[in-house]
Order: structure tokens, then C-alpha cells, then sequence
């Protein structure tokens, strides 16, 4: 007798041993499967690598992918669990039923549950990879189990209107990419500028022309009644290559004149006193206000334009965009040795900022990597008339959005400096001056 419970108890310790190996398997797969990054086995796939092929197949049919695993590893745990019972029940009696709960519920949560899902989810890719084969047998061997039990399983959901087979995201594909460069920014795997690069780059579909705009009060144009020596010197002391040129009113743009053309028209006539300005630049292109950046970009790279003027419902003039404030939106500010770089962001010693009322709040979040609302308004002027609902004073302060927002300067109806920096209070409502 003493040989026999010996050797049960051999037989149930190496059946155990392999319970908990194939248990360790299941769960692991589950874990490492659902963990893997979608790209890069895709991007695997392509390369030629087999494993990744097999584990893109499986991805793609999750539910029974998840349900043979949960099969598997249900057998194996509760076949070994009933082996141990019985075999402690024969050694030592009734007690081995509670002996056999204790010692397999400990050997299951370390070996089978809390091990292998913490190998599988800190290299998942490299889990999956690794056992992409014997997955997909297990899969192949349970598949016709599974598929009965996915059919079950619809057809008790469907009362409550559930639908497993329609995926439905939550987030569009636009703001998942967002957020994992985000979180990859958090995570120190992609640097600021990348990410505001990246970021800029999935924001063109948001953003329309009239968000990047240089406003008409701000932009520089040539009147085209002035003499042609006039005109010249309004060129060269223009950090600009393309004008736009009106006549009779700034708001009546005739056409957009081009550095290059007017020395051309300057060589060709040999004096600049008998140029015609109006020959010399190209008629005016007008886009709506509501065009957004990229349909503009492409819209620019089809004409083989870098120049737009910008115009309301009504056709009336709002300002111009070009191929380069786009540009600047993917990668931020391009300045040549001919701009005049203003900023308008001057960091205080103090910690604030002192910041012109014409800045964009865009421009300001990137440079200072804050999180400011620009939804309902495209300046920082504009962001504290619109939360103030009126035109501040000089001297007034707001909180809101977690800031602190001082205004220093006013002309007229323009905000024309603040000073900004984070609120003290958190949440408090915005008190008078």
C-alpha cells in the first residue's frame, strides 16, 4: 500500500507539474497576444516573418483566439485540481479536499496566473513571436469547441442587444495615434519636438485656414498706385517675396506681386519709373475661410502656389494664408535670414509669461507645452474676451483653464499684452479686477 500511494503520488505531481505548465501557456498566450503592438507585426508581416503572419491571422479572430485559450487552460486547471483532490483525499483523508484547495490555489495564482502574465505583458511582442506556433495548433484543435461556444454565446447576448461581432471604436484612428504619442511622450520615447510634429501633422484635417491666418489689419501690402521707385523700395524693405497689391482700398486686392517678377519687369524695361505693377503680378487666388489646411496643402501643391487670400461667406477679405504658415504647423516656426522672427512669447523670470494678444494660442501651447483650449478662439486675446465675455481693462486679472491672465496693455478694442503664468488657485472663478 505504501508503494502504491507513493507512486500515485509521483503520478499526480508530474500530472500537476504539467497542469501548471500548460496553464502557465494559456494564460501567458492570452496575455502576450492581447499586449502586442498591432504595428509592429504588421510591419513584421511585411518583412517576410512567418510568426508574425500567424499571429496577425489570430489577432483577427480574437474571440476565438481568447476562447480556445480559456478552453485550454480551464481543462488543464480543473483536471488537475480534481487529480490532486483525489489522490490527498486517498493519503490523508477528508481533510485532503481542504489541502488540495490551499496548495493548488497557491501553485495556480504564482506559477499559472501571476508568472507567466507578467513575463507575457512586459514582452509581449517577443512572447507572441516565440509561441505563435503552438497557439495557432491550440487554436486548430479547439476551434470546432469554440466556434460552438461563440454561437452560444451570441445568442444569449443578442436579447440585450449586444452585437460581439461589430467592433465599434470608441476613438477615431486619428486621436489613437494622438494618444500613443502621448503616452510615448510621457514615456520619454519620443522627444516634444517630434511629437508636436507628429501632432501638427494629424491636426491639418482639424484646423481651416482661418485658424492660421494673417489677419488683414496685420498684413503688409503695396499700394498699387504708387510709383514704380515707390513700389521698389516697399519690396526691398519687405522681409516678404510675394505682396499683395491693392488699389483704392487695402481690402481691394488686385493681384499678388512677386519680388523676382518686378526685378524681371525692372531688367526687361530698364527702368523702373514705366512698370506697370499690375501686368507685372499674378491675378489673386481666394479661398474660402473654412478650407481646411489639408485640403489648402494639397490645393497648393496642385496650382504650384505658395499665396492665398483668405475671404468670408460674404466674399469679403479676412487675410491671407501661405504654403509656409502650414509648414510651421507640421514643424514649427521656419525662419530665414530675412524674417523678422517676433515671437510675441517672452518667459518672465518670475515663472509667468508675457505674452502679445495677437499670439496664437497653438504657438503658445507648443512653445510653452501647455494645454490651453483653442476651440473657441484662435489668439490669446480672443481666449480671454471669450471666457471674460466682455473686453477687459487694463490691469484686470482672470483665472481659468488653471492660469492666471493679467492684462497689461489695451488699444482700444485689442488686447495687446498679458502676462500669463500658472494660477495658484486652482478652479477659482474668475474674480474682478
Amino acid at each position: 500500500m505504501g508503494e502504491e500511494a507513493s507512486h500515485n503520488l509521483w503520478l499526480a505531481a508530474s500530472v500537476v507539474l504539467g497542469s501548471l505548465l500548460l496553464s502557465a501557456f494559456f494564460a501567458g498566450a492570452e496575455t502576450a497576444f492581447t499586449a502586442a503592438s498591432r504595428a509592429r507585426m504588421l510591419a513584421l508581416e511585411k518583412s517576410g516573418d512567418a510568426r508574425a503572419i500567424i499571429v496577425n491571422r489570430l489577432l483577427g479572430t480574437r474571440e476565438r483566439f481568447i476562447g480556445a485559450m480559456l478552453i485550454g487552460y480551464n481543462i488543464v486547471a480543473i483536471g488537475a485540481s480534481s487529480l490532486t483532490t483525489s489522490v490527498l483525499i486517498g493519503l490523508v483523508g477528508k481533510e485532503g479536499v481542504l489541502y488540495a484547495t490551499v496548495i493548488m490555489s497557491l501553485l495556480v495564482i504564482i506559477f499559472a496566473e501571476v508568472m507567466p502574465k507578467t513575463i507575457a505583458i512586459n514582452s509581449p511582442d517577443r512572447v507572441s513571436l516565440f509561441i505563435a506556433r503552438p497557439v495557432a495548433w491550440t487554436v486548430a484543435l479547439f476551434g470546432p469547441v469554440t466556434i460552438i461556444i461563440e454561437g452560444i454565446v451570441r445568442l444569449m447576448l443578442k436579447p440585450f442587444g449586444i452585437d460581439i461581432g461589430r467592433h465599434e471604436a470608441i476613438l477615431s484612428a486619428t486621436e489613437e495615434i494622438r494618444g500613443q504619442l502621448d503616452l510615448l511622450h510621457k514615456e520619454g520615447g519620443v522627444v516634444k519636438e517630434e511629437r508636436d510634429m507628429l501632432g501638427g501633422l494629424l491636426d491639418l484635417n482639424d484646423l481651416s485656414v482661418s485658424e492660421i491666418m494673417v489677419h488683414r489689419t496685420s498684413m503688409q501690402g503695396i499700394d498699387a498706385s504708387l510709383p514704380g521707385g515707390e513700389i521698389v523700395r516697399e519690396v526691398l524693405a519687405s522681409p516678404y517675396t510675394r505682396l499683395p497689391l491693392w488699389r483704392d482700398d487695402p481690402d481691394n486686392i488686385v493681384g499678388v506681386l512677386h519680388a523676382k517678377d518686378l526685378l524681371r519687369a525692372i531688367e526687361a524695361n530698364g527702368s523702373e519709373t514705366r512698370i506697370d505693377v499690375e501686368a507685372v503680378a499674378i491675378p489673386p487666388w481666394f479661398v474660402p475661410d473654412t478650407t481646411s489646411l489639408r485640403d489648402q496643402l494639397k490645393a497648393f501643391l496642385s496650382k504650384k502656389q505658395h499665396f492665398a487670400l483668405v475671404v468670408d461667406e460674404y466674399g469679403d477679405l479676412m487675410g491671407l494664408v501661405t504654403l509656409e504658415d502650414i509648414l510651421e504647423e507640421i514643424v514649427g516656426e521656419i525662419a530665414d535670414e530675412h524674417d523678422v522672427l517676433v515671437q510675441g512669447v517672452r518667459p518672465q523670470p518670475d515663472g509667468s509669461v508675457q505674452v502679445d494678444g495677437s499670439v496664437p494660442i497653438r504657438d503658445l501651447n507648443r512653445v510653452m507645452d501647455w494645454e490651453l483650449p483653442d476651440a473657441e478662439a484662435t489668439t490669446v486675446a480672443g481666449l480671454v474676451i471669450h471666457e471674460a465675455q466682455t473686453i477687459p481693462d487694463q490691469g484686470q486679472v482672470f483665472n481659468f483653464h488653471d492660469f492666471r491672465f493679467e492684462v497689461l496693455r489695451r488699444a482700444r478694442n485689442r488686447i495687446t499684452s498679458l502676462r500669463i503664468s500658472p494660477a495658484e488657485t486652482r478652479g477659482r472663478e474668475p474674480p474682478a479686477a
